[in-house]
């Protein structure tokens, strides 16, 4: 249907390839010329000012859902103004004491149209319908949980 590119890159750069002494940082290049800085989290040997995976990972998610919500919202005729979310991923062992996001905390906060702003019941039914058609979502077996 359609393909998602992006361009990974590192190099040593001369040095000490130790565990404790390889940098960690590498680019993440897109086709349309965006490049961003990455690494691993400051917690496994990464550059806290640069972007890590798993961080990209929960950004991602939350991107989706939203952007779902919005097409929802739009088809329902219903305006958003803004939407803002805090999302965090939860970092833990599995059952097989592998490291993985096991969850991701969504907290939306969206400012609708004068007037019209949906009541609880249809803003949880928007809000599932999002989670259900999320391509990402659906991709991934770690909980996803919205807070209203």
């Amino acid at each position: 249907m359609s393909e998602h590119k992006a361009i990974l890159s590192w190099e040593r750069n001369g040095h000490d390839f130790a565990y404790k002494a390889y940098s960690r940082n590498h680019s993440w290049t897109f086709p349309n010329g965006l490049s961003i800085e990455a690494s691993a989290a400051a917690q496994f040997l990464g550059d806290a000012s640069k972007v890590d995976p798993e961080q990209a990972f929960v950004a991602s998610l939350a991107s989706c859902h939203m952007l779902t919500f919005l097409a929802i919202a739009s088809f329902k005729k219903t305006v958003v103004e803004s939407y803002w979310d805090e999302a965090v991923g939860h970092l833990a062992k599995n059952e097989e004491g592998k490291f993985v996001i096991s969850k991701v905390d969504l907290h939306p906060r969206i400012v609708f149209a004068e007037g019209g702003e949906p009541n609880r019941q249809t803003l949880e039914a928007m809000h599932h319908k999002a989670h259900e058609d999320c391509f990402l979502a659906n991709s991934v077996t770690c909980e996803i949980v919205t807070h209203l």
